[in-house]
This record gives structure tokens, sequence and C-alpha cells, in this order.
């Protein structure tokens, strides 16, 4: 028979070799001074359908603010899924607000506007970003993450 007191020690030793075999890559206050990326505008050109980078680099473990910023030429639903599912969400200000939220599904801009995000992110990985639906123009990019 299987007693609770064998099922307790075999869940710690379990607990024990998973740490073993894991490593841990962040070293530090994860929340300390946020590295700026450079601003990614959206809208630009004379269309609307530009955008002002299309790739930015980062390390797991670090900390980054994004600022994104909309010129209210064409609406954008910023989406970034799986970047989004594998980054620690600290906080996103917004028109005077803060916001402290554990998952970010969109960034909606109807019209001119800014948003910053606060992260760290936690996969190495290539993640798409996009407005929704403006893709065919343009409108996307990849967050590398080393």
């Amino acid at each position: 028979m299987f007693s609770f007191k064998k099922l307790t020690l075999c869940l710690a030793l379990l607990g024990l070799l998973g740490g073993m075999t894991a490593e841990a890559h962040a070293k530090g206050y994860l929340a300390r001074k946020a590295i700026e990326l450079p601003d990614l505008k959206v809208g630009l050109g004379e269309a609307g359908f530009g955008m002002s980078q299309k790739k930015y680099e980062m390390e797991t473990g670090k900390a980054y603010s994004l600022k994104i910023i909309s010129t209210g030429r064409q609406e954008c639903a910023f989406e970034a899924p799986k970047f989004f599912t594998f980054i620690w969400l600290r906080k996103i200000e917004a028109g005077g607000i803060e916001i402290k939220a554990t998952y970010l599904y969109e960034l909606e801009f109807e019209d001119d506007g800014e948003a910053e995000l606060y992260f760290v992110p936690i996969k190495p990985g290539t993640y798409k970003f996009a407005c929704r639906g403006l893709e065919i123009k343009g409108m996307t990019g990849e967050f590398i993450v080393k």
C-alpha cells in the first residue's frame, strides 16, 4: 500500500532532481531600472503603414521598456501573442495611468497615442509582432530573445 509519507518523499525527491537539472540564467533583481529599447512608432509614411523598427534583440533575465507610439494614421491592434506569453510583465503605462497586469493580449490604438511596456523576457526564441490585419501591408516585425 502506498502511504502519504511515501508520496511526500517521492514528491520531495522529484523536486530535488528537477532543481538539479534546471538552469537559472537570471542574476540579480529583475525589476531594476529597465533597458530602454528604441521606440516602436506605428502608422508612419504617407499611407500610415510604416513602422520604425522591424526587429528587437533582447536577453532573458534582463528588464526592458518599450514605448509603442501610434501616429493615428492607421488603427493598430498591436499583437505579439507568443512573446506576451513568455515575458514577465511588470507594468504598462498609458495616458498617465500605470497598469499592473499578469498578461497582455493586445494594445489597440484607434487614434494617436502611446503605451510603454515594462517586462522581462523569460524564454529564448523569435517571436512575431504585428498590427492585426495589416501584416500584408508590412506592419510586422520580430522580437529575438537570446
